[in-house]
């Protein structure tokens, strides 16, 4: 027997409410009548500290966990590697243990890097992980965790976040342009920019069909539609902003990944299919193009709003 959301609504506590993804999923729940939201930040919930996770699910007892936190500061990895396994692994294990205890399905966020780029046509949730790097290898040891512990979970793969708050790549693109006449982007790495605002919107429709009796789980891959390059998604930053003020970049050059210089290894393709999350859930990809004018049009109203 389906549930009616009307008359319960489920009770879903964020973590890392803070973050890119945890911020407006924790807008886009609050407005929702089928959700009581719990939202708590990285600093009200230390997911690597077993007894805090144990404490908070005790006091709450949500219907569902969704975990936004994670260590993706991904040129840091070499330097902070103790923090990076201690959020991407070790804290995915106390939630799912805590979670297991109380019978609370687990939604959790992880990234294209449990692969290694090599597959042009993108990655299915079939496809061998083979991770890059210590970053990706705490991503993947991650959800063998919440594999093996947790039946009830769903993993949700994403790349290329991109949003208003947080360091990403439209926010690093825009804050280059800003400041230098000539700006490089690496026109040879792949992907799919994702908006986090449609992350959370698609967390959101996975989270009422669960409630309503849907026992899809496992691991699921979201993406914007259409791919790209780094030069490419660039581009239409600065085109999307230049509609707003104008930059002082005059020339977007494209050039290699290796001559960028970046600490960690990225994947060379970061593109990830989507089909099963159509099947099982009837969740269609949206355009990164129109997501993108809209996030660049909330940047300069918040820009406003903090000089007002």
């Amino acid at each position: 027997m389906t549930q009616d959301f009307l008359t319960t609504p489920a009770k879903i506590l964020i973590t890392g409410a803070d973050g890119q993804i945890g911020y407006y999923l924790n807008q886009i729940a609050q407005d929702e009548p089928f959700f009581s939201v719990v939202a708590l930040t990285d600093a009200e919930l230390d997911i690597s500290s077993r007894d805090q996770v144990q404490q908070q699910l005790d006091r709450h007892l949500p219907d569902y966990v969704i975990n936004t936190t994670g260590f993706n500061a991904v040129d840091q990895v070499e330097v902070e590697s103790d923090r990076c396994l201690a959020l991407n692994r070790d804290a995915v294990e106390n939630l799912a243990n805590a979670c297991g205890d109380l019978a609370i399905p687990l939604l959790h966020l992880s990234s294209d890097y449990v692969f290694d780029g090599h597959y042009e046509s993108g990655y299915t949730e079939a496809d061998q992980a083979s991770p890059l790097g210590l970053y990706g290898e705490s991503k993947w040891q991650g959800e063998e965790l919440l594999r093996g512990a947790l039946p009830q979970h769903v993993i949700l793969r994403v790349s290329w976040v991109f949003s208003t708050i947080g360091d990403n790549f439209m926010r690093r693109a825009l804050l280059q342009a800003k400041g230098q006449e000539e700006i490089f982007a690496a026109d040879d790495r792949r992907g799919c920019p994702t908006s986090a605002s449609d992350i959370a919107r698609v967390i959101v429709a996975i989270l009422k069909q669960l409630h309503n009796g849907a026992e899809n789980w496992g691991t699921y891959h979201y993406c914007c539609a259409e791919i790209t390059t780094r030069y490419g998604f660039t581009e239409a930053v600065l085109a999307a902003a230049g509609q707003y003020e104008k930059l002082k970049a005059e020339k977007l050059v494209p050039i290699s990944s290796s001559q960028l210089g970046s600490d960690a290894e990225r994947p060379a393709s970061s593109v990830l299919v989507c089909n099963k999350l159509l099947n099982d859930f009837g969740i269609h990809q949206l355009p990164w193009r129109s997501q993108l004018v809209a996030m660049i049009r909330d940047y300069y109203q918040n820009e406003e709003l903090s000089k007002a």
